[in-house]
C-alpha cells in the first residue's frame, strides 16, 4: 500500500519551478535556500528578535509605501497586519532558512517576504501562492533591497535583544551587591600575584565584582547606540534606486515608532550600506563583558577551591556530584560554564572582526555570519548570567572560621602597624611570624612596641579594610524584570 503524496503547490522563480508544501508559508526562494545552505542546521527562527526585526522593517515599509502612494491602502494594510502577527510571535516556525548563508542575507529577506505575503493572502481569503494579487517582491519588498532591509533588521533585532541582556546583567550585579552587604564585615586576606597582601573584607571583594559589572551596563549601552544609524532607503548600494524621494524619511519615522528605538538615517547611504563597523564595535563590547565575567568566575573558583587543600574562603552551592571515581567531590560547575561561554564569545568576536574586514566595495556579503555570531553571543551570555546568579551567587556562603584564622596569622596585617613601629621592625616581626606561625599582634605587644589596646585598635576590621568608608556606598537596586521569562 503506497503512502499518500503530501499536498504541494507549484511556485516559480527565474530559475524554474519547485513544488512547495501546501501548508508552508514560505515559498520558492526559501526552498532554494534550504537546498543550498544546509550548513548550520540552525534556522533564523532561533533568534526571535531577528525575526521580529525583519517583520518590523516590513511593517514600516508597508506604511511608508502607503504614505507615498507606492502601495494601495488595501495591500499595505494586509502587509502591515501580517507583519504585526509575526512581531507578536506567530509563524516564527516558518522562518526556516539557515542563519549561515551566502547571498548577503537575500535568503533571509525573501523568507520574510514570502511568509508575510502568504499570511496576508490567507487573511484576505486567498490561497497561499496567489502572488498575482499580492507579491513577495512587487508588494511586500516594494522600495526595498536586501542590502538595506537585512542590516537594518539585524540592528533592530540586536537593539531588542540587548535589553534582555542588560536586564539580566542588572540582576547579576544586584546579587553581587547583596553579597557585598551580607559579607561587609567579614575580614579576609587580600592577594596580589597570588601572594598574601593586606587585609580587606569579603564584602569589598564582592562589591568590586558588582562595580565592574555596572561599568559594563554603561559600555554596552554606549556601543549599542552605534547600531541605531540605519540605511533604509538605500536599496541596492546606497543610491536609493527604485524608491520615491519621500520614502526614506517616512520609513525611518515609522520604524522609530514601531521599535521604540532611537533610529536615525545614515548621512551617507553608500558608506552605510558597505560599512559594518558598528557591528564590530558592539561585538567588542560583548567580548569585554564576557571576559570580565570569566575573570570573576576564575576568582570564585579560586576562593572556593579545596575545600581542605585550597583557599576554602567561600562555599559555592553544591549543584551536582563532581566525579565518577572520587566520592563526595563537588566541582564549581557554574563558574566553569561561564568561563566557556566567555571563550565562545571571544571567538565569535574574532569571527565578526574577520567578516567586517572581508567586505568588498559597495556591500559586505558576510553579514549573515556577523548576525549569527552576535545574536549567539547575546543569547549565551544572557543564559550564563542567569545561571551564575540563580545557581551560584545567590547561594554563596562565607567560611568564617577559615577566614578568621587566615587573617589572624597573616603577616600582611603588620603593614597597618608600620606607621607606629617603623618599616624595619615590622619586617623583622613579619619574618618571625612566618617562621613561628604566631599572631602578629601578639608579637608586637611582646616586643613592647605597642600596647594591646593600641594593637587591637589599629588591627580592627574597620581600620584594616577602610570598612566605615565603603559600606554606606552599597546601593541595592534590582531591575523590575520577569526573572522567569527565559529567552
Amino acid at each position: 500500500m503506497s503512502l499518500p503524496t503530501p499536498a504541494t503547490r507549484t511556485e516559480t522563480d527565474s530559475l524554474g519551478s519547485l513544488e512547495i508544501p501546501a501548508d508552508a508559508y514560505w515559498g520558492v526562494h526559501t526552498a532554494r535556500a534550504l537546498e543550498n545552505f544546509p550548513v548550520s542546521q540552525r534556522p533564523i527562527s532561533v533568534y526571535r528578535d531577528l525575526v521580529r526585526g525583519l517583520a518590523m522593517v516590513k511593517q514600516a515599509s508597508a506604511r511608508a509605501n502607503r504614505d507615498i502612494g507606492a502601495l494601495d491602502p488595501e495591500r499595505a494594510d494586509l502587509i502591515d497586519r501580517a507583519s504585526q502577527r509575526v512581531i507578536d510571535g506567530e509563524f516564527h516556525d516558518q522562518f526556516v532558512v539557515g542563519v549561515v548563508q551566502g547571498g548577503a542575507g537575500t535568503s533571509t529577506n525573501m523568507n520574510a517576504n514570502e511568509v508575510i505575503t502568504n499570511i496576508a493572502l490567507e487573511m484576505a481569503g486567498r490561497e497561499k501562492g496567489d502572488y498575482a494579487y499580492l507579491s513577495p517582491i512587487d508588494h511586500t519588498n516594494r522600495s526595498q533591497s536586501t542590502n538595506d532591509v537585512y542590516p537594518t533588521a539585524i540592528k533592530v533585532g540586536l537593539g531588542l535583544d540587548l535589553q534582555t541582556l542588560l536586564d539580566e546583567l542588572g540582576l547579576l550585579r544586584a546579587s553581587f551587591l547583596a553579597k557585598a552587604v551580607e559579607f561587609h564585615d567579614v575580614l579576609k586576606v587580600g592577594r596580589t600575584q597570588l601572594q598574601d597582601a593586606v587585609p580587606m573584607t569579603l564584602g569589598q571583594e564582592f562589591h568590586g565584582f558588582a562595580t565592574t559589572l555596572g561599568e559594563d551596563l554603561e559600555r554596552l549601552g554606549e556601543n549599542a547606540s552605534l547600531l541605531y544609524e540605519i540605511n533604509m532607503g538605500a536599496t541596492a548600494i546606497g543610491t536609493g534606486i527604485t524608491t520615491h524621494p519621500d520614502y526614506r524619511a517616512s520609513v525611518v519615522r515609522h520604524l522609530r515608532e514601531i521599535t521604540g528605538l532611537d533610529l536615525s538615517s545614515a548621512v551617507d547611504l553608500v558608506e552605510s550600506t558597505s560599512d559594518t563597523g558598528a557591528f564590530m564595535s558592539f561585538s567588542s563590547s560583548l567580548k569585554r563583558n564576557a571576559i570580565k565575567l570569566s575573570k570573576i568566575s576564575n576568582d570564585l573558583r579560586l576562593l572556593s577551591s579545596g575545600p581542605q587543600a585550597g583557599f576554602g574562603e567561600i562555599n559555592l552551592p553544591p549543584r551536582q556530584a563532581g566525579s565518577s571515581i572520587m566520592p563526595g567531590k563537588v566541582n564549581p560547575v557554574i563558574p566553569e560554564v561561564v568561563n566557556q561561554v566567555a571563550f565562545a564569545v571571544a571567538g565569535a568576536d574574532l569571527t565578526v572582526t574577520m567578516a567586517v574586514e572581508g567586505g568588498q566595495l559597495q556591500l559586505n556579503a558576510f553579514e549573515p555570519i556577523i548576525a549569527h555570531s552576535i545574536f549567539q553571543s547575546i543569547t549565551w551570555m544572557r543564559r550564563a548570567m542567569r545561571t551564575l546568579r540563580v545557581n551560584c551567587i545567590d547561594g554563596i556562603t562565607a567560611n568564617h572560621e577559615r577566614l578568621g584564622a587566615m587573617v589572624g596569622s597573616s603577616v600582611g596585617v603588620v603593614t597597618a602597624l608600620t606607621p607606629f613601629i617603623g618599616y624595619a621592625a615590622a619586617a623583622a616581626l613579619a619574618k618571625t611570624a612566618l617562621l613561628t606561625h604566631r599572631n602578629v599582634g601578639d608579637l608586637v605587644v611582646e616586643a613592647g612596641l605597642m600596647s594591646r589596646e593600641e594593637v587591637d585598635k589599629q588591627l580592627s576590621p574597620a581600620r584594616l579594610s577602610g570598612l566605615q568608608a565603603i559600606t554606606a556606598a552599597i546601593p541595592i537596586v534590582r531591575p523590575d524584570v520577569d526573572e522567569d521569562a527565559a529567552r
